[in-house]
C-alpha cells in the first residue's frame, strides 16, 4: 500500500522506490493507517526508547509522543496533532519495537 500525503506534505506521494531507499537506509519500514490517514514509521533507535522510557515514567502520552517522532519516516501530520489519531497509531507503536529471544546457559 502506497499513499499519498496531504498538503502539508505537498501532495507528496510515496513511491516503491522511496520505500526501498527507506529500507536500505533503516531497514525494516511499516505502513500504519488511522481513519484515512497513513503514516510511514521505522523501527525506534534504542536512544529513542530509553528517553521514552524515562519520561514514561511519570506521563505515559509522552512516551508515545517520543517513540512517534523517533520512528516518523513520512505521513499525515494530522497524525501527530489530531488526539484520536494519534491514540490509534500509539496503540501499534508497541508492535515496532523488536525483541528477539535469547537463551541464557549456567556453565
Amino acid at each position: 500500500m502506497y499513499g499519498t500525503m496531504n498538503e502539508k506534505d505537498n501532495n507528496k506521494t510515496i513511491t516503491p522506490e522511496q520505500i526501498e531507499s527507506w529500507k536500505k537506509k533503516w531497514g525494516d519500514v511499516f505502513c500504519v493507517t488511522v481513519s484515512d490517514k497513513v503514516a510511514y514509521l521505522k523501527r525506534p533507535s534504542r536512544q529513542a526508547l530509553s528517553a521514552a522510557a524515562v519520561v514514561g515514567k511519570n506521563d505515559p502520552m509522552k512516551y508515545n509522543e517520543i517513540l512517534l517522532g523517533n520512528c516518523w519516516l513520512a505521513g499525515d501530520e494530522e497524525i501527530k496533532t489530531d488526539d484520536a489519531l494519534f491514540l490509534g497509531v500509539s496503540t501499534k507503536l508497541g508492535e515496532l519495537v523488536e525483541v528477539k529471544e535469547a537463551e541464557l546457559k549456567k556453565l
